[in-house]
């Protein structure tokens, strides 16, 4: 059979490898997966807008020789099939290239082993200008000035990854970035920079900044609840499911109710939070197995599962993206089944509170050919005593007024609240202790029979004050 050889354009096939779609804090955190495989316990980030966009990534992992950086540069060097230790986080062998080709046109690599330092280099220009894949060995001594080389050469080993040529961002928003690259590093490599049982903790700097880590289950308050943990044995392997429902808002402060609800909010932060070898990849997702809601914006569950089992959650090169396979998903499913019902009491307990029959209330819920409104209680002895000491003219002005207040409630300002700001919601708190005592006190002038006492003891005023009406 004859065959013809047809090379690439590499000029075009560069300009589809760039565009895989990675954001710059998850082409980052990528990179820095080579360093966790690599056993560094030290990560040094070095970012900077001025006078040019350059990004330098030192560890203190094994390094590589000159034979070990020139497999490193290649592409695809991994079968993706293949076993791998444990503490490997690659999969591809292509995450170091196609997030840094991604981010920059310029890629170099200077490693550290046995006292030795290499360097390697890929210059997108030159490739597209050459149509070959050639890699360069620049000139060790034309990067002794650049961040971080003396660190490098202080280690007894380590790699240091350099990006230049910056085309895609703007240096005004490179700040915003480094702020985003920050929080990100935080939450994804959170339990490498816990400390994780039988290694090192891994340290994470960002221009000097030591990164703290950010566990999303807010495990350290009292007020959230672990699920018991279920291990679900498919395809001879083990995956771990850890439900979590995080604290109400009313028992944590504004500022913990803000930091955990992260950037993208509760509504959007909900769902699983897949970890494969100890690194978080995947989060705020159900995979469409669950529909986001306020009800169920607590709950979080966590998935954890062993670097060989890839091929059964459909992770992408960029590690940010999964889709398991049908017989995980029936797992799931009950899952979420069993854990959202635990996940609405917070919100069930406090809706249904209203329809407690052994308080009088302000507002009752009020059903209108199988639709409910809010509605003003008329049963209230307060408006009881209102109503009688008015003349009908005057009743019929308060009722109405009292009507339109029901027609005209802002239910979705008051539900936006609810779910983005609920610590500025202050509406419990309009009546202070002393009105309530003015209340109780021209109350008991009018002159009370016994019978209106009790009535007024249930309402929501005076259930805890019984004091003042005595």
């Amino acid at each position: 059979m004859k065959t013809t050889i047809v090379r690439p354009n590499l000029n075009n096939f560069i300009k589809s490898l760039r565009d895989v779609g990675y954001t710059f804090e998850i082409a980052v955190a990528d990179v820095l997966d080579n360093s966790v495989s690599a056993g560094a316990t030290q990560v040094d980030i070095h970012a900077i807008a001025k006078p040019e966009l350059l990004f330098c990534m030192l560890d203190n992992g094994c390094g590589m020789t000159e034979l070990e950086l020139v497999e490193a540069m290649r592409l695809a060097t991994k079968n993706p099939d293949l076993k791998r230790e444990k503490h490997d986080l690659g999969r591809f062998g292509l995450g170091l290239k196609t997030a840094s080709f991604s981010q920059c046109m310029k890629l170099t690599l200077i490693s550290k082993k046995n006292n030795e330092i290499n360097i390697k280099q890929w210059d997108l220009e030159y490739i597209s200008l050459q149509n070959e894949w050639k890699l360069l060995t620049p000139e060790y001594s034309e990067y002794k000035h650049y961040p971080l080389v003396q660190n490098l050469e202080n280690n007894q080993s380590g790699t240091l990854v350099i990006w230049e040529k910056f085309d895609r961002y703007e240096k005004e928003s490179f700040a915003q970035r480094i702020d985003k690259l920050r929080k990100h590093l935080s939450l994804v490599f959170h339990r490498y920079l816990e400390g994780i049982p039988g290694s090192k903790k891994l340290k994470i700097f960002v221009n000097q900044s030591l990164l703290i880590p950010f566990d999303p289950f807010n495990k350290m308050n009292q007020f959230t609840r672990e699920i018991s943990i279920e291990k679900i044995k498919l395809f001879g392997s083990s995956i771990e499911i850890t439900p979590y429902i995080l604290p109400h808002h009313k028992n944590v402060s504004q500022q913990e109710w803000e930091e955990f609800g992260t950037e993208d909010g509760y509504i959007k932060s909900q769902g699983f939070y897949f970890y494969r070898g100890n690194r978080l990849l995947i989060y705020g997702t159900w995979w469409g197995l669950h529909k986001a809601t306020d009800a169920h914006k607590l709950v979080r569950i966590k998935i954890d599962i062993s670097n060989d089992q890839d091929m059964f959650w459909g992770i992408d090169i960029k590690k940010s993206t999964a889709n398991p396979v049908p017989e995980i998903k029936q797992d799931l499913k009950r899952i979420i089944h069993e854990v959202v019902k635990e996940g609405i009491k917070p919100f069930i307990k406090r809706a249904s509170s209203i329809k407690d029959k052994t308080i009088t209330r302000f507002w009752n819920i009020i059903p209108d050919n199988n639709q409910i409104y809010f509605g003003i209680n008329k049963e209230h002895p307060i408006y009881q005593t209102i109503i009688n000491q008015i003349s009908p003219e005057t009743q019929f002005l308060f009722n109405s007024y009292l009507k339109s207040l029901e027609a005209f409630l802002p239910l979705p300002a008051i539900q936006s609240y609810q779910q983005q700001q609920p610590h500025q919601l202050k509406q419990d708190e309009l009546m202070s202790e002393d009105e309530i005592k003015d209340l109780a006190h021209k109350l008991k002038e009018i002159g009370l029979s016994q019978e209106y006492i009790e009535k007024l003891l249930k309402t929501e005023l005076f259930k805890d004050r019984k004091e003042l009406l005595q």
